[in-house]
């Protein structure tokens, strides 16, 4: 073979290599977006995701994960991947999968401020249980607690937040009321809770209570913490809820409550300001 033949064979050679790589990539990945609800940075090509979670600094079992991209309009970044959690963090960032619903559903042994069984009476059992400790504990110091609302379905708090919003307009509403999907009552872990004779019931005039005072001073001693405090506004996403408790057991609900933090910070989850 001459010079000039083996230089047309190379040549033909090399442009048959380059046309295959391209055809087996002709679509390149696209690298993710940056966590906006921890702050931390996207995984390089290749990189496991696997430690994208919020991780608290003493991580409890069962720690809160993030998931798949929440494509809907509710604004979240994360679906949480582990819902049964206790530890399960549901905020503006994070929401529960669609159509979740607890399986161990079951009814508190406590006084409401209604008669009926109906959906907003229940809990998930080990919460129940630790309400109704928590209840029988108010009672020894001479606080007489009343349950106003717990558990609510994605479709009940659809409605809810709809008629907030036709009242007061969405973003209004949002301040006070979450998303479908991004309650913590859905999780079956939260209740709102007032005095025996209903005053004040989910009213800024709780706050002033003896009942509160004495929620915000005990309720970490049986699993609970006051979910959206005073001054931490701006990362809770709601205004302060003295009367709203939410059951992540006793040992996260100590140490959150000693050092006055958030459940988000508490699991350096802390929403990006954008």
């Amino acid at each position: 073979m001459n010079k000039s033949s083996l230089t047309v064979l190379l040549l033909a050679s090399s442009l048959a290599l380059f046309t295959g790589c391209e055809g087996s990539n002709s679509h390149p990945p696209v690298k993710p977006a940056d966590n906006a609800a921890t702050g931390t940075p996207s995984p390089a090509p290749g990189q496991s995701t696997a430690t994208a979670s919020p991780t608290p600094s003493t991580t409890p079992a069962g720690n809160n994960t993030a998931k798949t991209p929440d494509s809907g309009k509710s604004g979240a970044n994360q679906v949480v991947a582990e819902p049964n959690s206790t530890m399960v963090l549901v905020n503006k960032q994070f929401a529960l999968p669609e159509k979740y619903e607890p399986s161990d559903l079951v009814y508190p042994d406590v006084p409401f401020t209604f008669k009926e069984k109906i959906e907003k009476r229940k809990m998930r059992k080990e919460a129940a249980a630790a309400l109704e400790k928590l209840f029988a504990g108010a009672k020894k110091d001479g606080i007489s607690l009343a349950g106003v609302s717990a558990y609510r379905s994605n479709a009940t708090q659809k409605s809810i937040f709809n008629n907030y919003v036709k009242n007061d307009g969405e973003e209004k509403a949002k301040t006070y009321s979450a998303v479908p999907g991004h309650s913590e009552h859905e999780t079956g872990l939260a209740i709102d809770v007032s005095g025996s004779d209903g005053k004040c019931a989910a009213q800024d005039c709780f706050g002033g209570t003896k009942e509160a005072e004495w929620l915000a001073k005990h309720s970490a001693e049986y699993g609970f913490i006051i979910r959206y405090l005073k001054g931490k506004e701006s990362i809770t996403g709601y205004q302060y809820e003295p009367w709203h408790i939410r059951y992540v057991g006793t040992q996260a609900a100590k140490e959150i409550a000693s050092k006055g933090i958030t459940l988000e910070e508490y699991l350096n989850a802390v929403p990006v300001t954008k």
